[in-house]
């Protein structure tokens, strides 16, 4: 760390979805903005190890899936090579050209970028690690840190064999079998990749139906075409033991207290996500957080302290781009002086 003090009128810690919108926009009214972020690149979990290189591989199992659907219409195909290292760097590229993409819109409208990371240090200032910068005084902040994924309470190992959403998207490689624990939207998505990839999946949720919350409606066409591209699908059933073996994980499944123990050579986590409210310093500032870790905010996105904000995931359900991306928006206006409010009666959502 170096001696280097900035001032801005408006900082922004995290830059995801919701913290380069914030940033944008307040640029755009005028005001001094720095965006800081542990990456290099604007970006945050959605376009690095979210939304952006899911829908990529997505759109490479939807490529294999029309292939053996052709068979229907006369016509057919050899099976595919996949060329795991070409495909990872094709996801790659594609990740680059989009955080690129960013930072020249951040350059454009004169937004500050800073690679680091920062801790309050009172309601006005942030002290910053890794960072060419070791001091930002502000005005305004925007926390907008994002979450990450969680893991099997209890059961945490220390295995390359078991991996979160983050290491399932750096395709290491192809497992002859995977077992995918959580039956939401990210398992299901990352379930059907590797499927199409050739891995034998199995899916295990603990309650009785796949995507939990989502109109059942909706969901038995996809359960049905995911029985047929699944090799199995446990639900009402929970995971009790994660165990290395001497290849791959042994696995206790339990349902209606009936234990089965079963192998596989990888084993994804996803569960769900949590706040990353911690190590921000938020305590310095008093700033009210939750059991669950969720930054408490009023309908204007403010925290216990008026000059600071909280937007995106660390500050609640639901954990989505877009809404992030208008709490964004919405503080940025608050921060300009105009009597708005976050008040959307519903928010969509897409698997």
């Amino acid at each position: 760390m170096t001696g280097k003090t900035r001032e801005t009128d408006v900082v922004v810690i995290g830059a995801g979805p919701g913290g380069y919108a914030a940033a944008f926009h307040t640029a755009d009214a005028g005001f001094k903005t720095t965006l800081i972020d542990r990456r290099e690149r604007p970006g945050g979990v959605c376009l690095y190890v979210g939304c952006i290189p899911s829908k990529a591989l997505l759109h490479v199992a939807k490529l294999l899936s029309d292939v053996k659907d052709a068979r229907q219409f006369g016509i057919r195909f050899g099976d595919p090579e996949i060329d795991v290292d070409a495909l990872r760097g094709w996801k790659e590229k594609v990740v680059d050209k989009f955080t690129g993409g960013l930072s020249q819109l951040a350059d454009l409208r004169g937004v500050e970028f800073v690679q680091g990371s920062a801790t309050f240090e009172d309601s006005t200032t942030l002290g910053l690690e890794d960072s060419e910068v070791s001091r930002i005084k502000f005005k305004h902040a925007i926390v907008a840190t994002g979450s990450r994924p969680l893991g099997v309470p209890g059961m945490e190992i220390e295995s390359d064999r078991v991996v979160d959403s983050t290491g399932a998207l750096e395709l290491e490689e192809v497992p002859g079998n995977l077992l995918v624990v959580g039956g939401g939207y990210i398992g299901l998505e990352l379930g059907t990749v590797y499927a199409s990839l050739g891995s034998k999946v199995t899916v295990v949720e603990m309650t009785e139906g796949l995507l939990p919350g989502v109109d059942r409606d909706l969901v038995r066409p996809l359960a049905r075409r995911v029985e047929k591209l699944f090799e199995s699908i446990h639900l009402k059933t929970r995971v009790v033991a994660l165990e290395e073996a001497e290849k791959g994980i042994d696995v206790t499944l339990e349902k209606n207290n009936d234990k089965s123990l079963l192998n596989f050579d990888k084993v994804l986590i996803s569960i769900g996500r949590k706040p990353n409210s911690e190590g921000l310093g938020l305590e310095n500032i008093n700033v009210v957080i939750d059991e669950r870790g969720f930054v408490q905010v009023d309908d204007q996105r403010r925290t216990s302290i008026g000059n600071i904000f909280a937007i995106g995931d660390v500050a609640g359900q639901p954990m989505l781009a877009h809404k992030a991306t208008r709490e964004g928006k919405v503080v940025a206006e608050v921060i300009a002086g105009q009597r708005t409010i976050f008040d959307n009666v519903a928010i969509p959502a897409v698997v």
